[in-house]
């Protein structure tokens, strides 16, 4: 089967040369001008590898990374000029694979394309999801929407992280501890008053008798879960 991979840049000189070196060695190419484009796509025709460009306009692609991450685990390798440390340690964080900094040649972004796959192949598991349902519960990770029996419901940004968590690990506990450090960070991890108030919150948005969840429930002593 032919490899597909995604080419992300607003400038469409560079588009267009990244796409041509890529074709040329056999793999069949996806392009999107924009990181919204981006996101789409991987969500719609799940491509094998990413190759984003970081600075572009509206979302750009530490942004896009970090919204394709929420739906998918494809190999991402980001191109940039952009080559702080603290920039390479935010793309890594947010999910990416690899970090190329412009200029580069063809030669070594194919190297790196292939060592990418090589490592995807090896760690290979299930087929990425770009929906969730359960329960009238309904979440479109492409668009970040959320639905309950059919109507939209408008969560904020943390409320949103926090039911990515639960839906990502559905039937499984998860721990106070793990849900503030992976939805608000290492230094909240003993604030459990936050947590409290989220989940009170969430319940409120989602459930069809939030004092009795089903969704969201509680496990005396060891933490929450969505069953």
């Amino acid at each position: 089967m032919t490899t597909q991979i995604l080419v992300v840049d607003d400038e469409p000189r560079f588009l267009r040369l990244v796409s041509a070196n890529l074709q040329t060695e056999g793999f069949q190419i996806l392009e999107a001008a924009n990181g919204n484009q981006a996101v789409e796509i991987a969500a719609a025709q799940t491509p094998d590898l990413i190759v984003l460009d970081v600075m572009m306009p509206e979302m750009d692609g530490f942004q896009a990374c970090e919204r394709i991450r929420e739906f998918s685990e494809v190999p991402i390798i980001m191109l940039t000029a952009k080559g702080e440390e603290a920039d390479k340690l935010r793309a890594f964080e947010l999910g990416a694979d690899d970090y190329v900094l412009k200029p580069f040649s063809a030669s070594e972004l194919l190297a790196r394309v292939r060592a990418v796959l090589r490592r995807a192949q090896r760690g290979a598991t299930a087929t990425p999801q770009s929906t969730f349902s359960r329960g009238g519960l309904d979440i479109d990770f492409a668009r970040a929407q959320v639905t309950v029996e059919g109507e939209p419901i408008s969560l904020s940004a943390t409320e949103y992280r926090l039911l990515l968590q639960f839906a990502r690990n559905f039937g499984k506990t998860l721990t106070g501890e793990q849900l503030l450090r992976n939805v608000w960070g290492p230094e909240y991890s003993e604030e459990k008053e936050i947590l409290w108030v989220s989940i009170s919150r969430l319940r409120q948005k989602l459930e069809r008798d939030p004092k009795n969840p089903q969704l969201i429930v509680t496990l005396s002593g060891e933490g929450y879960m969505m069953p």
